[in-house]
């Protein structure tokens, strides 16, 4: 299956907390596996009825399926339109199908202790809040982390003590492997997991907002018997709102700094890295960083998603505007203002050398 989506091996993260579907099968000795690539996202569970995959949905936000892993007869995708959206379709998704990553504290059955407090994660979560319940192989100097813990009882002992979860190279003794695909819990295959979930949700939410908010100008307009060549102020704040949190997303606004380079284990870093595309220079908004933050250009390759392709055209007209307006101001623009001039620069020079159909103005204009 993985190989027919074009999923890598080296992606595979191994979560251990009861979260989903097939709660039953997950455990710190049995954990979920998750694998992934730009568009798709696979679950797979030890002795597991079915294989999980959810896919970033041009029109839907995330659509999600099962494969029977016990058929015998030839393997079919079930689309799931409810037992999935019970969690992934809410407030925490952005009230669109979308992704959850979490970091819990679990105790040795895999059960989340809730009572303990939980986070949701993106690329804006500190690293000590995040890995709860995921299994982490890599090394990130004296940064600490969550991922790795197993807590011993039904309570967790505050200050919480994770020193052996640190800077893990090797899973053995944890569990046995034999089971999976690949040794590893790649820490920068976590990284960009947890940036791409937050962009795809962002993405659907934009999608959702234009959409709905074009019907309501449509169906004003229907009643009011008029017909105008301008959308409503309301409608277009709807659009600019939602685009507005998607490019926050897109440049990593709020990102959290890495105090210590970070180095994965599996190859994930590398692979991913040379998927471009590149500009003239050679540049790739892949090029990874892992000194002080994940990306050398902090702009994200979603960009080049079909999901964002295909958003309605009058959402994309005014987050190439904003973006345009922000990337190209000698002087910065909050909250986009972590980004220097050099980090500006180099976005626009890449996006005009990769991005095709940008607006004329992004190419024909000079950069400030």
């Amino acid at each position: 299956l993985l190989d027919a989506l074009n999923v890598p091996i080296e992606s595979q993260l191994l979560v251990y907390s009861k979260t989903s579907l097939q709660r039953h099968r997950i455990s710190p000795r049995t954990p979920r596996a998750i694998y992934f690539n730009d568009d798709v996202y696979v679950g797979f569970c030890q002795k597991g009825d079915v294989l999980e995959i959810s896919a970033a949905d041009p029109r839907l936000g995330t659509a999600f399926y099962t494969v029977d892993q016990h058929s015998e007869n030839r393997v079919q995708l079930v689309r799931q339109t409810d037992n999935c959206l019970l969690c992934h379709s809410s407030s925490r998704t952005d009230g669109v199908p979308g992704h959850l990553v979490r970091s819990l504290f679990v105790d040795g059955d895999g059960q989340p202790l809730l009572a303990e407090g939980s986070y949701s994660v993106d690329h804006t979560t500190p690293l000590d809040q995040r890995w709860g319940g995921w299994y982490v192989t890599g090394t990130h100097g004296e940064q600490a982390h969550l991922g790795n813990l197993v807590v011993r009882g039904n309570r967790l002992n505050r200050p919480v003590q994770n020193a052996d979860g640190q800077n893990v190279t090797d899973l053995k003794g944890r569990l046995n492997l034999d089971g999976y695909l690949s040794p590893h819990s790649d820490l920068i295959a976590l990284m960009v997991f947890e940036h791409q979930a937050l962009v795809h949700n962002r993405i659907a939410k934009a999608n959702y907002a234009a959409r709905q908010a074009l019907h309501y100008d449509a169906e004003i307009q229907r009643a009011m018997g008029e017909k105008r060549d301008k959308l409503l102020d309301s409608t277009q704040h709807r659009i600019e709102s939602a685009a507005e949190d998607l490019l926050k997303a897109v440049l990593f606004v709020d990102e959290a700094k890495l105090t210590s380079p970070i180095r994965g284990t599996s190859g994930y870093a590398e692979k991913f890295a040379r998927l471009g595309p590149s500009d003239g220079q050679g540049r790739s908004l892949r090029e990874l960083d892992l000194k002080h933050r994940i990306f050398k250009y902090p702009c994200s390759y979603l960009i080049y998603s079909r999901s964002f392709d295909e958003l309605p055209r009058e959402m994309l007209q005014v987050f190439w505007r904003r973006m345009w307006e922000v990337l190209n101001n000698p002087a910065g623009i909050a909250p986009y203002d972590q980004l220097s001039a050099a980090d500006r620069r180099a976005i626009i020079e890449i996006l005009r050398g990769t991005k095709r159909d940008l607006p004329s103005y992004w190419t024909e204009a000079p950069v400030q």
